[in-house]
């Protein structure tokens, strides 16, 4: 393994570029991979799920850019949409662009928390894909489970669009998981669980 930077940020304190031959560039915030590496992994089969559900995706929005392995995979499987990050950290962005080609997936790049964002942006857009991968070290932040967040993420969610929550599923943290897919259940038609690697994926349709 080869440590490649080592950077202090506001919000994630110490982010780490690591690289080994097995798993290649990934960024890591707490020992967590937060971009590239195993999360790449999990995003390539999820979307892939997604992409067989055959919705048009015109416009998607990632809550939880990082370093951009998400944006990777929506632009590969929908090749023509239009892409917008949000992300509360400008370093694990930064690193995106300089390790990960994050350039490269065009996408429009908000440096905001995501839901202050969304109480901004509530009224104006409608998007086809919603994918929520928002993580401080290990913990989702509580006001990302609310009914409230889920409320603001119905508003500008398509007629026929999907919104994908990303969620860690190992030891006591199946338990928060689920308890957090009941609430979905109440939200969303429909509620798919999809299991790759250590995590869950609830693949919600409107």
């Amino acid at each position: 393994m080869k440590v490649l930077e080592v950077k202090e940020s506001e919000s994630n304190k110490k982010v780490v570029v690591l690289k080994t031959l097995g798993l290649g560039t990934y960024i890591q915030v707490n020992g967590l991979t937060q971009s590239g590496g195993i999360v790449e992994g999990i995003w390539k089969k999820t979307l892939k799920k997604v992409k067989s559900k055959k919705r048009e995706v015109k416009n998607c929005l990632i809550l939880g850019l990082g370093g951009g392995s998400v944006a990777k995979w929506v632009r590969k499987y929908f090749s023509d949409s239009k892409i917008i990050g949000v992300d509360i950290d400008p370093v694990i962005v930064e690193l995106g662009r300089k390790y990960l080609e994050l350039e490269k997936t065009k996408v429009e790049i908000e440096i905001k928390d995501a839901y202050s964002w969304l109480k901004q942006k509530s009224r104006i857009k409608k998007y086809d894909l919603i994918l929520v991968d928002i993580y401080k070290g290990y913990a989702v932040p509580e006001i990302f489970e609310t009914d409230k967040f889920l409320d603001l993420i119905v508003k500008i969610l398509a007629k026929k669009g999907i919104v994908v929550f990303n969620r860690l599923y190992f030891n006591d943290r199946r338990t928060k998981a689920i308890k957090f897919a009941n609430k979905l259940e109440k939200v969303f038609s429909k509620v798919d669980y999809f299991y790759p690697e250590a995590n869950i994926m609830f693949i919600c349709s409107a």
